[in-house]
This record gives structure tokens, sequence and C-alpha cells, in this order.
């Protein structure tokens, strides 16, 4: 990956953890919070998005798919934080 994709990926994870965690629990996580949780996002909003067959291009699908991966990922852990 170029510095650049790498760069704009990070961005669009820290962007993606933001408002995950501002959907999912009323605040964001921190800088680096944020980040992880928006780039593990961005794998699991990509492989559901592959599964349910859905292809989001660009920036906007990308932020979209990661944000949703990232709220899923939130969810779970939520789920086993109570159990």
């Amino acid at each position: 990956m170029e510095p650049v994709g790498l760069i704009l990926f990070l961005i669009i994870g820290l962007v993606a953890g933001w408002i995950a965690g501002r959907l999912m629990r009323g605040g964001g996580f921190g800088l680096l919070g944020n980040m992880v949780v928006g780039v593990i996002g961005a794998f699991i909003g990509g492989f559901l998005f592959n599964l349910a067959g859905i292809a989001a291009g660009g920036l906007i699908g990308s932020l979209v798919t990661a944000t949703v991966g990232a709220i899923v990922l939130l969810f779970v852990v939520g789920l086993l934080k109570r159990a």
C-alpha cells in the first residue's frame, strides 16, 4: 500500500470510529481508540458487505463500510461485556 493510501485508510478509520462511538455510546474513544475501532470496523464492514454482495466504492462508500463495521464491532463487544 502506498503511503498516501495508508494515510487515507487511517483517516477513514479515525472518522468511522468516531462516528460509531458517537452512535453506540454517545462519545468517542480518543484518537487512537477511534482509529483502532474504525480500522477493525473497515475489515468487518468489508467482509459483511462482500457477503451481502454490496460494492461500496469511493471515499464515501469506504467511510460507510468502515462505520457499519465499527458499529457491528461495538455492538458485539457490548454484548460480550454483559455476558
